[in-house]
């Protein structure tokens, strides 16, 4: 029996500013790729153009959009594209999306730059692209670490203001319902009241409750890593109340 042909989507984009500059026309693209994919032996499935748009991100892009549904309902074998910026300026929208691709056993291929992932050579360059985004996510990663860290140790890592706080100016100071978290701790404390009726009398699940009678951010501390350190901002309550909460919630 012989074999089906298989089909390929051509993907095209070109915004005002590179007609102008560069003259690189859709129709100049889309001609390139039909005979490219003809000589490599694809039927041609459908071609998608963007015109006139920005190449920032794809989620904007309706026809790449389309394209990317097509491709994860397997209505074609492989993506054909003119060069790599015209499918993305970001490295990481581009490593990402082709590793979607291979999932869905899509191939993908730049005419221009002579990537693609149907031959061995063509792996291989896209495993290097892959191993370069790798490490700029490890060096990102890294810096964004020892930047928190940093502010940890300064005790300024706050990233969210819990009940009774407010974030001015990237400080944490007591809010106007600042009361209400001594209230919580005293009621539980000095009262048989169980901590759904309490949740419930403060507007809170239960969850959220035990989350602010274990948060060591009321003592003015900060925690980052499962490290804590003190904080810049004022305790709403003391040492010695946290402490007997704790003993409670443990009974």
């Amino acid at each position: 029996m012989e074999k089906p042909t298989p089909q390929a989507a051509i993907y095209i984009r070109v915004s005002t500013e590179d007609q102008v500059r560069h003259g690189i026309s859709l129709q100049a693209q889309e001609e390139a790729l039909k005979n490219y994919c003809i000589a490599l032996g694809y039927k041609i499935f459908k071609i998608y153009r963007d015109e006139g748009i920005s190449a920032k991100d794809i989620v904007h892009r309706p026809q790449m959009v389309q394209m990317l549904a097509d491709a994860e309902s397997r209505k074609f074998q492989a993506i054909f594209i003119y060069k790599l910026d015209r499918f993305s300026r970001s490295l990481m929208d581009l490593i990402s999306t082709i590793e979607r691709l291979k999932e869905w056993g899509i191939d993908f291929v730049s005419m221009q730059d002579r990537i693609e992932t149907t031959s061995a050579n063509g792996k291989l360059m896209f495993h290097i692209i892959s191993a370069f985004a790798e490490f700029e996510r490890n060096v990102t990663s890294e810096r964004t670490r020892f930047t928190m860290k940093s502010k940890f140790q300064n005790g300024g890592l706050i990233t969210r203001a819990p009940l009774g706080y407010k974030i001015i100016n990237k400080e944490l100071i007591p809010a106007e319902n600042s009361y209400k978290v001594q209230e919580i701790f005293q009621a539980f404390l000095n009262s048989d009241i169980s901590l759904t009726q309490l949740a419930l009398k403060y507007g809170l699940s239960v969850n959220g409750l035990k989350k602010v009678l274990t948060n060591e951010t009321y003592l003015g501390k900060v925690k980052f890593a499962g490290q804590i350190a003190q904080g810049k901002h004022a305790p709403l309550i003391s040492q010695e109340l946290f402490d007997k909460i704790q003993e409670k919630l443990k009974g």
